[in-house]
């Protein structure tokens, strides 16, 4: 099917095992082509196929191939046909028609090649229809019975159904051909809903009136022809028309039908609205017999047609002299549809305005046909059908590009794909590029592609010929009101891949209404898309990537800098007021910086209450948005307002799964912006936001290393509030390192500040740090005093969260000191809490406090499920942490199940996950619970040598294990703290 190009290893793959290919495929292709080499050679043909980077290549003389001697044959009789040669016509129809044995390619059932199939199977009908054309032109009627035959199976084909009627009344047997339509009809009616074609009609006239003519050698099975000129103004379709299957099928079946009507074409410039109207057109003609009108009515131009030079022309081509065209408008269009009544004519209208320049345009009759395009949506047409063009598909786009460019070079499948990816797949961007590579042979396609991926050059690289992509959509910009053009550039300069109304009002300092009119103002000209409503109610926007580009090249151009960094701005400011507003209602469990905000911004209340609904759900949802307008905004030198967004971001619980690439990327557009402006304070703070991002992440000597940077900045800058947050961050980290004696040292310093400055949430936070230290060391009596301050605290800054936090480490206390009602109580109530907020994450890890006191207290009852569940909950979060402390209680519990496999896997993986985050102290924790694994099994050495490196730890870092071991020689039973 491919002779002559090079087909890769991948498409072979593909057709021999269309589902489910092995993994040995690419090895058995090779196999297999070595096997038809030679099976070749064995035939006297040793260099049929050769190897060619990235598959294989088959070269045949045209002649040894059936498929190309079919299809040679078949073209040569079509010439001689039409130069009048019918005999000869008629017996190379013949021969092409007997290298066929049924369907094409049967027996392979393979999808890949259905196409393939489906074009010979396509091309054999034909051959079949034109033998029997020219068998009927000759006065032969001896075809019948296979004339019958194909009938029956292509029951809805128009033309082998007259060719039998015709046939049937040559024989003398008018009855049986009058049924023959009347079978036609029903079929046609019932499978595709549409009348037979103006063509069929005319040959059943004459049939059932009698008509001698149609006994003459000659008679076409079409009616007379008229002597007057019919036009046929319908443009040549493009020759690599591609996709767009769905919309071309239903505008198809419309217009053939009875009453067609009028149908719209509508989508955005380079959607292809123009190609499709033309193919449909052209494929409907045959049904419009009285003639086909067509106008470009220059809707995107400045001097777009008016109704009355339209109506001139088509009133001159239906044969009316410049001495009889009426002057009005008015006059024309009566006059054009006297013409058109009772006529079956379509009428195709390229470009068109708006429905003011259409109307005088419409014919009056039933029987006509108007097809429209348009970038409008022309909603005023009373009773027009709307069909509606978006970019191409994905496959769509490679087959078109595929066909421009050829087959060899889109071998280039990467590089294919990220042309594509900067084309958005907009049709007119395809086809612009793809001419580009087709008048410059040499030039790589990946080169092109990396060009196309600068924004800057992109639209100047999409330019060829008078094909150019820019000024597509500078027709459709240049028709907008000014108001709409600056919120199409302030749109397109922000760069945001999706928006609402709110946004776009801040953008432009206006109310959420007139914001909203400019919107769809700016949809209607197809320049915005509208993608649907979120979760909140709120309608939502976005732009094609190439008209962002042009937005923004016009903003740079016509808007000053102050006035579009003022604009980005207050989207940031708005953003910061709505995480503010969340706040509110679910303060932070931990210490944060926060600068006030510079001016009160006003959120309208029905905004903060669709947020409020469900504050982390739009958090999260508005990721990617509130990141590129982070980035965004730190270009362009907002660092103030960056910093601001970002510390009041960040300092929200992101519930469920580590956001890391979201937290890092606008902590990065954040730093350097603030190194670039030279802003201590935002530095300081920026430094802060990173060192907190390493903490999730479980990076805690960066962690440290940045908290300790942002303490002697704001120690410099003297910010209480600052050193406070800094050296809370560094009581976490040295805790989760295990440097207990140092976490102790931060946090107390931490606690006084916190003090002095009355804030309850920080003083929360600390105390709760401060309390798990000690219970790591083992001062339990401090540690509740600690935990006790913190719940307080907490309950009067009114932290749920905070709240949870603690009551959970109240529950670890209870479950250390032997009290196992009193920490299950704790463990219940704390999952409780964290279950309303919707954090599943946390609520696991309370979940597993829960389970590990009830593995103490000997009930293991459920324990596993609920140990698994909390490893899978954290696996779904990227939370190394809570994974490395599942698997440490599993392991646990395996020992104490008595399978010690389970047990030593579960505590391998564990240690494996504490070394990864440097935490020695847990791995030293795990690595004693498998000592009493190895000595379960008798293997005593194996069980000292862990133990004694557990010790070792333990004693470095002064832990609760050590003074437990100091007190007692028989601790190999002893129950660690989780």
């Amino acid at each position: 099917m491919e002779q002559g190009r090079v087909v890769p290893v991948s498409r072979l793959v593909d057709v021999v095992w269309p589902d489910d290919p092995p993994a040995s495929a690419r090895a058995l292709v090779q196999t297999y082509v070595s096997s038809l080499r030679k099976a070749f050679a064995r035939h006297g043909f040793p260099h049929v196929i050769d190897r060619h980077p990235p598959g294989y290549r088959i070269r045949l003389d045209k002649a040894m191939v059936d498929a190309d001697v079919f299809t040679e044959l078949v073209n040569e009789g079509q010439e001689l046909a039409r130069a009048g040669d019918c005999d000869q016509a008629a017996d190379l129809f013949h021969k092409a028609i007997s290298l066929c044995h049924g369907p094409a390619l049967s027996g392979l059932d393979s999808a890949p090649l259905a196409a393939a199939a489906r074009r010979l199977d396509e091309l054999l009908l034909i051959a079949h229809s034109e033998r029997f054309e020219v068998e009927l032109s000759l006065g032969r009627c001896d075809h019948l019975a296979e004339l019958s035959s194909l009938v029956a199976r292509h029951a809805a084909n128009e033309r082998l159904r007259g060719q039998l009627m015709l046939t049937l009344y040559r024989l003398g047997r008018q009855a049986d051909a009058l049924a023959c339509y009347r079978e036609g009809r029903t079929a046609l009616v019932d499978e595709l809903g549409v009348e037979p074609g103006r063509q069929l009609q005319m040959l059943h006239n004459a049939i059932l009136a009698g008509d001698s003519g149609l006994l003459e050698k000659s008679a076409h099975h079409g009616a007379r022809r008229s002597t007057s000129v019919i036009p046929a103004q319908i443009p040549p379709a493009t020759a690599d028309f591609t996709g767009r299957g769905r919309e071309r099928g239903g505008l198809v079946a419309a217009l053939r039908g009875g009453s067609p009507g009028t149908h719209v074409v509508a989508g955005p410039g380079g959607s292809g609205k123009s190609t499709l109207g033309v193919w449909v057109a052209q494929q409907v003609a045959d049904s419009f017999p009285d003639g086909q009108l067509y106008a470009d009515l220059g809707g995107m131009s400045d001097t777009p047609a008016t109704p009355g030079e339209v109506l001139a022309g088509f009133l001159r081509s239906l044969g009316i002299d410049d001495a009889y065209l009426p002057e009005s408008t008015r006059e024309r269009t009566e006059l054009f549809r006297s013409l058109l009544a009772g006529r079956r004519t379509l009428l195709l209208f390229d470009d068109a305005a708006g429905e003011r320049q259409l109307r005088p345009l419409l014919p009056g009759g039933p029987g006509c046909a108007v097809l429209v395009t348009s970038r409008g949506r022309l909603a005023g047409l009373a009773g027009a059908t709307l069909t509606e063009l978006d970019v191409f598909t994905d496959e769509e786009a490679r087959e078109l590009l595929g066909r421009i460019v050829g087959d060899e070079r889109m071998a280039d499948a990467a590089a294919a794909a990220r042309l594509l990816t900067a084309c958005e797949n907009l049709p007119l961007a395809i086809r612009v590029a793809g001419a580009r590579l087709a008048t410059r042979r040499n030039l790589p396609l990946a080169v092109l592609a990396e060009r196309l991926t600068d924004d800057r050059k992109r639209l100047d690289e999409l330019s060829a010929g008078d094909l150019a992509v820019r000024s597509s959509i500078g027709l459709s910009y240049r028709r907008l009101t000014e108001p709409g053009k600056a919120a199409l550039r302030r749109i397109g300069f922000f760069g945001i891949p999706e928006f609402n109304a709110w946004v776009v009002g801040w953008l432009l300092a206006v109310d959420h209404a007139a914001a909203e009119a400019l919107l769809e103002l700016l949809v209607d000209a197809q320049l915005v898309s509208f993608t649907g409503v979120d979760s909140t109610g709120v309608l939502c926007y976005r732009l094609h990537a190439l008209v962002r580009i042009y937005a923004r090249e016009r903003a740079d151009a016509e808007e000053s800098p102050d006035a579009l960094r003022e604009a980005v701005g207050r989207v940031l400011t708005g953003w910061r007021a709505l995480i503010d507003r969340i706040a509110v209602d679910a303060p932070p469990a931990e210490v944060v910086w926060r600068r006030p905000p510079p001016v009160e911004f006003e959120i309208p209340d029905s905004l903060t209450r669709r947020v409020l609904a469900d504050p982390t759900g739009w958090l999260h949802r508005q990721e990617l948005v509130l990141t590129v307008g982070v980035e965004r905004a730190g270009a362009i030198g907002l660092h103030q307002v960056v910093g601001d967004f970002v510390s009041a971001l960040t300092a929200q619980e992101l519930k469920g799964a580590n956001r890391f690439e979201f937290q890092s990327r606008v902590v990065a557009a954040a730093l350097p912006a603030a190194a670039r402006a030279g802003e201590p304070y935002d530095e300081a703070l920026m430094l802060f936001e990173l060192a907190r991002l390493r903490m999730s992440e479980d990076r805690h000597g960066e962690a440290r290393q940045h908290f300790g940077e942002a303490l002697s900045t704001f120690r410099t800058l003297h910010d209480v509030r600052g050193q406070a947050a800094a050296l809370a961050g560094l009581g976490i980290a040295c805790r989760d390192s295990g440097h207990l004696t140092e976490a102790l040292h931060f946090l107390d310093q931490a606690a006084a500040l916190l003090q002095a400055l009355d804030d309850a949430g920080g003083i929360g936070y600390v105390h709760r740090v401060r309390g798990s230290v000690r219970l790591e060391q083992g001062a339990y009596p401090a540690a509740l005093v600690d935990l006790e301050l913190s719940l307080r605290a907490y309950e009067r800054a009114g932290s749920r969260r905070g709240v949870a936090y603690t009551v959970r480490s109240i529950g670890i206390y209870h479950r250390v000191c032997g009290k196992y009602a009193e920490s299950l109580r704790a463990c219940e109530r704390a999952a409780e809490i964290f279950d309303e907020a919707g954090d599943q994450l946390m609520r696991s890890y309370a979940v597993r406090s829960h389970a590990t006191a009830r593995l103490r207290m000997g009930s293991p009852d459920r324990v596993c499920v609920d140990l698994e569940r909390a490893l899978s909950v954290a696996k779904e979060s990227e939370d190394r942490w809570g994974q490395a402390m599942a698997l440490h209680v599993l392991g646990q519990f395996h020992r104490v199940a008595g399978w010690s496999d389970g047990a030593e896997i579960c505590l391998d993986e564990a240690m494996s996950l504490w070394e990864v985050m440097r935490s020695s102290l847990w791995r030293a924790r795990t690595e004693h619970v498998l000592s009493l694994v190895y000595r379960d099994r008798g293997d005593v050495a194996a069980a000292d040598t862990a133990y004694a490196r557990a010790c070792r730890v333990f004693r470095e870092h002064n832990s609760r294990e050590h003074v437990e071991l100091q007190a007692s020689a028989a601790v190999a039973g002893a129950a660690t703290v989780l």
